[in-house]
């Protein structure tokens, strides 16, 4: 039996909310996302939630629960579907046999090839299908905006591998899997604390960072806020050591109108510099969270830092607005800092302090780069 909204005591703390059991406050919620709560008591708890930040808190984990459930539903169809496919080749024999002789892979390829590219094909739809079915080609608020999550070219690449390559190669260190999508992030501390946004790593089993040098490190998602689309993330390779101390630091106050800014991302396979100014002291359709900027940036720049020119970081990349050339979105710093400030400690393993002595100021745009690239990462997502 769910708890009634008489059994809750309205208050700006948690500690003051008082109910038979947390699992009471769980199921609350769930009729609450559900749509099962009368007007009366719908009405009610969204008033509990602009009171109550810890609330508000628990309702938004639990739909990203909610959502990782689905995904993984749809995975698992997934994977039975490409299995079920797979079944039909005999993959070990044709790779036994092509070892020895180069003419019975031609053989073998005249006589697999149909097959192969009919199971890579359906497996390539079966995706799309996927993807189609959880809403992951679906705008934030309209088809003018486009958050920046890069959709590589792994489907394509697979099938084409599929096709044309029945080798045996070595199993390097790391994911052998190409990522589905990725993006850009960047360092908070040098014990490996970085930023990127959230929608990047959405729908993640595991996320992986590279460096500009090549060199990838496995990282875990420590705290996300989708309503800022921020998501804090922490290198936990053993290979890891340090980062150093970082060059830049976070600006606490706002940017100015027609500043100048540029960012550092990942929209193909290298670090990109992008500069431009801030144009609007706010992002689509008026929204106080986020600058608008005059900078072209692509899929895969999302995640990136916005800097200005003294090194301090104002905002992070997430957005662009599609027929308007150089209209992009940045998340502004001060909503990151709200946001590291909401973690809980018991959920950090190492301490989270931010860099408060800048190196970048009065270095120019050149010298600066050089200082920033190594703490610029491409965010791969499997």
């Amino acid at each position: 039996m769910l708890a009634t909204f008489e059994e809750i005591v309205f208050s700006n703390n948690i500690k003051n909310v008082k109910m038979k059991s947390e699992f009471e406050l769980i199921s609350q919620i769930d009729a609450y996302l559900k749509g099962e709560l009368t007007p009366e008591e719908h009405a009610k708890f969204e008033v509990l939630r602009k009171e109550n930040q810890a609330i508000d808190h628990k309702v938004v984990e639990h739909q990203n629960f909610i959502s990782q459930l689905a995904d993984y539903s749809q995975r698992k169809e997934l994977m039975a579907s490409m299995e079920s496919i797979h079944q039909t080749l005999d993959v070990k024999s044709m790779v036994e046999e092509s070892l020895p002789n180069s003419v019975i892979v031609k053989r073998l390829w005249n006589k697999y090839r149909i097959n192969s590219a009919i199971a890579a094909s359906i497996a390539l739809i079966t995706v799309f299908a996927t993807l189609l079915s959880t809403g992951y080609f679906s705008k934030l608020d309209s088809s003018d905006y486009e958050s920046m999550r890069r959709k590589m070219e792994v489907l394509q690449k697979s099938q084409n591998a599929i096709i044309n390559n029945f080798s045996i190669t070595k199993h390097p260190k790391g994911p052998t899997s190409p990522a589905q999508f990725g993006g850009t992030g960047f360092a908070l501390t040098q014990n490996g604390y970085l930023i990127t946004n959230s929608h990047v790593i959405k729908g993640a089993d595991s996320i992986y960072v590279q460096n500009s040098v090549g060199d990838s490190y496995k990282v875990k998602v420590i705290y996300e806020d989708p309503k800022y689309d921020i998501a804090i993330l922490r290198i936990v390779d053993p290979g890891f050591t340090s980062l150093g101390s970082l060059p830049y630091t976070f600006k606490k106050t706002g940017a100015d109108l027609g500043e100048d800014v540029y960012t550092l991302g990942f929209p193909r396979d290298e670090q990109v510099l992008n500069k431009g100014y801030v144009s609007s002291l706010t992002g689509y359709k008026g929204d106080t969270v986020a600058y608008q900027v005059d900078i072209p940036v692509n899929f895969g720049n999302s995640g990136g830092p916005l800097l200005d020119n003294k090194g301090n970081v104002v905002g992070i990349i997430n957005a662009k607005q599609k027929r308007a050339d150089g209209a992009s979105f940045a998340v502004k710093s001060k909503y990151l800092l709200k946001a590291l400030d909401s973690i809980p400690e018991d959920s950090l393993e190492a301490k989270l302090v931010l860099n408060t002595k800048n190196s970048l100021r009065g270095l120019s745009r050149t010298d600066q780069l050089k200082k920033i690239q190594d703490y610029v990462f491409m965010v791969k997502v499997y």
